[in-house]
C-alpha cells in the first residue's frame, strides 16, 4: 500500500473522486496491515482441512462434465468463492456501519466536492482491492500445491473480483437500513446459510430437488460455479449466466447504496 499504489488507482478510476475515498482508506490501514492480512487464513485453513482430513475421506468426486476429480479440487474454488464473499462482506457492513453512524466519516466528506456515488464507488472499490489480495494469495496457493487443472484459472481472479463486486455493493446497500449492531446478527445467518447451501462443498447434484432449485437462486452458487468452471476447464454458456447474475446484483446494489446515502447523508 504504496505511492505506486495509490496512482495505480487513480488511473484505475481515473479523474474520478472517488480516489480521495481509497487514499484515505490507505493512509488508515498502512498502519493496520495486520487485519488484512489475517483475512487471508481463514479459506487458506478449510483448504488444508479439506486437503487433510475430508479429501482423505471422501475420495474423488465428479466434475460438472462427468470426469473424477480429488475432493480438494472441487472444493478450492468454492472457497476462493467464498472468501471474496466473506471479505466483501464484512468490509461493506462492519466497518461501513461504524463509519456511517459512529465516526461520521462520511459526513465529514460531504463537507467536500465529494458526493454520495463518489463515496459508494470508493468504498466497493476499496472491498475489492482487498479481495485481489486475497484472491492472488489463494490462487498461488492453489497453484503450488497442484490445484489447478487449467489455463482458464487465470479468469478465476476476476471472476472473484467480480463476486467481491456483487456482495459489497449489497452490503453497502443493506447496511445503510441498519438500525443497530444486532442487526448484524442476520448477516452471519445470511453468510453461514450461503455459504453451506451454495454448492461449496457437495455437488448440487446430491441435495434434493427442492433445494436445488433454492440454491441455484443463491449469488454464491453462481460465484462458486463460475470459479469452478474456469479453474476446472469447463467452459459452457451457463458460465456467462453466472456472469451476467453477479453483474447485475453488483449493478442495483451500487445504485440502492448511492440512492440510501443520499437519504440518509443530505437530508
Amino acid at each position: 500500500m504504496t505511492t505506486a499504489t495509490l496512482r495505480l488507482s487513480s488511473v484505475f478510476l481515473g479523474r474520478s473522486k472517488s480516489a480521495h475515498v481509497l487514499e484515505r482508506n490507505f493512509l488508515v490501514y498502512r498502519h493496520l496491515w495486520i487485519l488484512i492480512l489475517s483475512g487471508f487464513f481463514e479459506p487458506l485453513f478449510y483448504l488444508f482441512a479439506a486437503r487433510v482430513g475430508l479429501g482423505e475421506l471422501v475420495g474423488n468426486v465428479q466434475d460438472g462434465a462427468g470426469n473424477p476429480i480429488t475432493y480438494t479440487v472441487f472444493v478450492a474454488p468454492a472457497l476462493l468463492a467464498s472468501s471474496a464473499m466473506n471479505g466483501a462482506v464484512y468490509e461493506s457492513t462492519f466497518n461501513i456501519y461504524f463509519k456511517l453512524k459512529f465516526a461520521k466519516t462520511y459526513d465529514a466528506m460531504l463537507a467536500t466536492p465529494l458526493r454520495p456515488l463518489d463515496i459508494a464507488v470508493g468504498e466497493i472499490t476499496w472491498c475489492l482491492m482487498r479481495g485481489a489480495i486475497y484472491a492472488t494469495g489463494f490462487l498461488l496457493v492453489m497453484w503450488v500445491t497442484g490445484l489447478t487443472r487449467s489455463p482458464w484459472t487465470i479468469l478465476a481472479l476476476p471472476a472473484a473480483l467480480l463476486v467481491g463486486f456483487a456482495f459489497a455493493a449489497v452490503g453497502m446497500a443493506a447496511t445503510s437500513y441498519m438500525r443497530s449492531w444486532q442487526n448484524f446478527d442476520m448477516v452471519n445467518l445470511v453468510t453461514l446459510i450461503l455459504f453451506l447451501f451454495s454448492a461449496t462443498f457437495f455437488p448440487l447434484s446430491v441435495y434434493p430437488d427442492g433445494v436445488q432449485l433454492v440454491a441455484q437462486l443463491s449469488p454464491l452458487y453462481h460465484g462458486v460455479s463460475l470459479i469452478r468452471g474456469l479453474t476446472l476447464g469447463i467452459i459452457e454458456p451457463s458460465l456467462i449466466t453466472h456472469t451476467l447474475f453477479l453483474i447485475v446484483m453488483g449493478a442495483a446494489g451500487l445504485t440502492i447504496a448511492n440512492k440510501r446515502l443520499g437519504i440518509l447523508l443530505l437530508k
